[in-house]
């Protein structure tokens, strides 16, 4: 089965949007819990709930982006070099970058030679799974998060003004619904407000702060916490660094320092070092995260405001020009709207409309037949 029909079955759209909206995933595990909705129910209506949050979430970048396409449909019938340079260029826009346009258009253009393609129309949903294809080709970079069984520590890291101390709230609050033992580590502690910022966070979501005054060692706040975690059998520790990248020179020794003291404690920690991205800034999101992953060894991305840029192509950049897997994505200011990031979501968030639309086709053509 195409990655097209697969998603065409996957998100079949059973329940309205307002049924959605509506139904909280607590009423649902009740429900479950109480018997009224079997296993098979919950699941489809839990992936009924994300598959919402992300075509809401990317509702910008899919009217802008399908209307490109469109438009590109209609000025283009015919599939000639005319056509792939202007597709180039729509994608270029949508921040899908460089280098990932390149090999998508010159897949495309050998699609069309083999299957003998020659109206644009018949290359609409090609594009959408060569898309997939593409983020999907470093399948050995685990998207997954590296739990431990005990205690888990992840470094976050990100420039200052990217969502990064609301992104670590809404993680600890993700981790604390799951019934883990959630801590923070205080660790920018030269920010003014940072670590006030990070315990109102903590109050909010029922996690505790390690924290000494601003302007102390961040290598000595983390080991503490470290320390605090393993003493009280905490399962998960996040810890918040400073957000500078002016002197890479200084944030190398830094970040360095607060590693070698995670290992004192624990010698495989820590377990993922999560680096925070704005998708509103585009191409400079990249530029960051080339720069940080040249300081650390970056595991996984969250990207943050993703419902507020029509440009959210920078998720494919991300992950097939620098080899780094998107782990989180933020779509919307509720303190649920920070997501798991799925490569099928994603793409259907985008596409959702023309999904429906060949959804729509298919069950005209079903019951032409009868």
């Amino acid at each position: 089965m195409s990655l097209f029909n697969r998603l065409k079955r996957k998100f079949s759209g059973k329940h309205s949007d307002e049924e959605i909206e509506k139904k909280e995933s607590e009423e649902l595990s009740n429900e479950l819990d109480d018997g009224l909705i079997s296993i098979e129910e919950f699941e489809e209506w839990e992936q009924e709930q994300i598959g919402y949050k992300f075509r809401m979430g990317l509702e910008k970048s899919r009217e802008r982006f399908q209307a490109q396409i469109n438009q590109l449909m209609a000025t283009y019938r015919t599939v000639d070099e005319d056509f792939f340079e202007a597709l180039e260029e729509v994608l270029i826009s949508a921040d899908v970058g460089f280098n990932t346009v390149m090999e998508l258009t010159d897949e495309l253009r050998d699609y069309a030679k083999l299957k003998n393609i020659t109206e644009t129309a018949d290359l609409k949903e090609v594009i959408v799974e060569k898309m997939i294809e593409i983020y999907e080709r470093n399948n050995h970079i685990s998207e997954e998060m590296n739990m431990q069984e005990d205690l888990t520590v992840i470094l976050v890291v990100g420039v200052n003004g990217v969502g990064k101390t609301t992104s670590i709230g809404k993680l600890a609050h993700r981790y604390v619904k799951e019934g883990k033992s959630v801590m923070l580590a205080a660790g920018d502690t030269f920010r003014a407000g940072a670590i006030n910022q990070l315990q109102v966070w903590g109050d909010r979501v029922g996690a505790d702060v390690i924290k000494q005054s601003e302007g102390s060692d961040p290598a000595a706040v983390v080991f503490d916490a470290v320390n605090a975690a393993k003493r009280r059998g905490t399962d998960v520790l996040i810890c918040d660094t400073a957000g500078r990248l002016q002197n890479k020179g200084n944030l190398m020794k830094e970040l360095e320092k607060i590693k070698n003291v995670i290992k004192k404690v624990d010698e495989n920690a820590p377990h993922e070092v999560l680096l925070v991205l704005d998708a509103t800034t585009g191409q400079n999101a990249l530029s960051q995260a080339k720069a940080f992953n040249d300081v650390t060894e970056i595991t996984g991305i969250v990207l943050t405001k993703l419902d507020g840029t029509a440009k959210g192509g920078i998720v494919l950049a991300i992950k097939n020009e620098l080899g780094i897997p998107v782990k989180f994505v933020g779509l919307g200011e509720k303190i649920d709207d920070l997501e798991v990031f799925s490569a099928e979501n994603y793409v259907y968030g985008l596409f959702s409309d023309m999904i429906a639309e060949a959804s729509d086709d298919e069950k005209s053509e079903n019951v032409d037949d009868e």
